[in-house]
């Protein structure tokens, strides 16, 4: 599965190719909400799918009218035997298959088993944040220092990943998610991505072999345990199992966390004073980042019959992009949409999705991004986005959110 695309569709039209559209889309989405909340691309072949109440009716409907697997794609053509992992995962399988794969971890991601991560998580993220200071000057990359770190050691540990392993995760999650820029070859960023699936893959296999012979109290072996003839996964769906947890495990949170202060800061000058994570207040801003700045922009589906939505027929094997960031900028659900809210109720957003593939991760990623939220609320003060900072967005065509964020503040002794 390339970042240039969701399960083999290309979500990203022309009018989001460019830098500083990809950094604030809102305004196209705007204007396709009113002007052509369903419509179909005939450069990609694809329907876009803007509005609330239309983006939710698809994603409640997986189990009937829509798919999520690229093989109900007209045209769909496997990919070699080595490269097609992720499209065994339950991300792109639909029921029974699906829940029986969410079966075997869900229990790691239930909100019980989550909280008691919270000691851990703190512990991690104040030994980021002490380490960070040491050459801070008042200045820091939130990105370098705690977003992109603590998420890939969490889930790291989860898995039972060595330590020595984390920086080379991250690069693999990276470069498979990424999109494409103009200016880069196509065949070399295609060869690229595979080529990381391919290493993370070998990767994965040996650690599952490892723990088929050394059991260990983490996920890679409760994945291991259930991997073969007489377990509930397939080789390859053992590999993709792996493979979506480091990714989906890691990425989300990262862009969550930024984006989190991005709304803070474009707020008011005072929000990151007032925020707390005693009262609850904390919490409540977290999820209107969720509606106002998702991480996850868009998803894709797979009409499975010829359905008729807003007036518009779709067929059978269509692609489909539902494009998240939009309905939750929708007026018609939101009021005062464009405007970031930080008590906002109630928030029935849909950034983690909707229907039987919500975001198994959800509670980790918000309890990862409140603790590191809290943790530079009590422990800085004056924080702002430094004047000059240039912020560069992520090059994913679902994944959203900015590749650094310098920050500014005042030390609390």
């Amino acid at each position: 599965m390339s970042g240039a695309d969701i399960g083999g569709l290309q979500t990203f039209p022309d009018a989001l190719q460019g830098r500083d559209a990809w950094l604030d889309p809102f305004d196209w989405y705007a204007e396709m909400r009113e002007n052509a909340p369903i419509r179909y691309d005939p450069t990609r072949q694809t329907w876009d799918v803007f509005r609330y109440e239309d983006v939710k009716t698809i994603l409640a409907n997986d189990d009937e009218q829509f798919s999520t697997s690229p093989r109900n794609i007209a045209g769909f053509q496997e990919p070699p035997e080595d490269e097609g992992f992720l499209l065994e995962t339950m991300l792109l399988q639909d029921p029974p298959r699906h829940g029986e794969l969410r079966s075997v971890v869900e229990g790691a991601f239930e909100p019980r088993s989550i909280r008691e991560l919270e000691p851990r998580i703190r512990t991690l993220t104040a030994e980021l944040i002490d380490e960070a200071l040491v050459d801070a000057n008042g200045e820091l990359d939130v990105v370098d220092a705690l977003a992109y770190p603590l998420p890939v050691i969490v889930i790291a540990e989860l898995l039972g990943i060595p330590h020595d392993d984390r920086d080379q995760f991250k690069r693999w999650s990276d470069t498979i998610v990424r999109g494409a820029d103009e200016d880069v070859d196509p065949e070399a960023f295609v060869q690229e991505q595979q080529q990381a699936g391919q290493e993370m893959a070998a990767y994965f296999l040996d650690q599952i072999e490892r723990r088929r012979q050394q059991p260990q109290d983490d996920l890679l072996t409760t994945i291991a345990t259930e991997e073969g003839e007489s377990g509930q996964l397939s080789h390859r769906e053992a590999l993709g199992m792996c493979m979506l947890l480091l990714i989906a495990g890691n990425i989300t949170t990262t862009h969550l966390i930024t984006n989190a202060i991005r709304c803070f800061d474009e707020h008011d000058d005072d929000l990151f004073a007032t925020l707390s994570d005693e009262d609850g207040s904390l919490s409540a801003a977290i999820e209107e980042v969720l509606r106002y700045r998702g991480s996850v922009q868009a998803m894709t589906r797979v009409p499975r019959e010829d359905v008729e939505l807003g007036g518009k027929q779709l067929e059978a094997g269509d692609g489909i992009v539902v494009w998240l960031g939009a309905a939750n900028r929708d007026e018609r659900q939101f009021p005062d949409a464009d405007t970031f809210v930080p008590d906002r109720s109630p928030n029935q957003h849909l950034g983690f999705g909707h229907g039987i593939h919500y975001c198994l991760g959800a509670p980790l990623a918000r309890l990862e991004t409140r603790v590191v939220l809290d943790e530079l609320l009590t422990r800085l003060s004056d924080i702002t986005i430094a004047p000059d900072a240039d912020l560069t967005p992520v090059r994913s065509s679902f994944i959203y959110g900015v590749e650094s964020l310098p920050l500014r503040f005042e030390r609390d002794e």
